[in-house]
C-alpha cells in the first residue's frame, strides 16, 4: 500500500493543511493538525481516531483554524501553539493577540 503522499507525479508537502484548536468538554484546549479541520473535529466527536488526549472530554468545538501552504508550515505553527500558556492560546483564538 502506498501513502498517497509518496504517489509518483505528487510532490511531498505541497497540499495546504490546517491548523486548528477546539474546546472540549472540560474547557481545555487542544491543538492539532488536519488537511479538512471540520471533518476532523468530527471524527474527534465520533470517537474514531480521536487524539487520546480527547477522549472523555467530548463533545469538542472548533474554535479557530489557520490555513497553511503545507504540513510542515502547519506543523511548525502547531508547535508554536502548543508552546503558548492558556491564557496566550485564548488571547488567539479571540484575536486579541497576533497570530503565534
Amino acid at each position: 500500500m502506498t501513502d498517497e503522499r509518496e504517489q509518483p507525479g505528487r510532490s511531498r508537502g505541497t497540499t495546504p493543511c490546517f491548523v486548528y484548536i477546539v474546546l472540549a468538554r472540560d474547557g481545555s484546549l487542544y491543538t492539532g493538525i488536519a488537511g479538512d479541520a471540520e471533518r476532523r473535529v468530527a471524527e474527534h466527536n465520533a470517537g474514531r481516531r480521536g487524539a487520546k488526549a480527547l477522549r472523555g472530554k467530548r463533545p469538542v468545538r472548533l474554535l479557530r483554524r489557520w490555513l497553511c501552504e503545507d504540513r510542515s508550515a502547519a506543523l511548525r505553527l502547531e508547535a508554536a501553539i502548543k508552546k503558548l500558556r492558556a491564557p496566550e492560546k485564548w488571547s488567539v483564538v479571540l484575536g486579541n493577540a497576533s497570530d503565534p
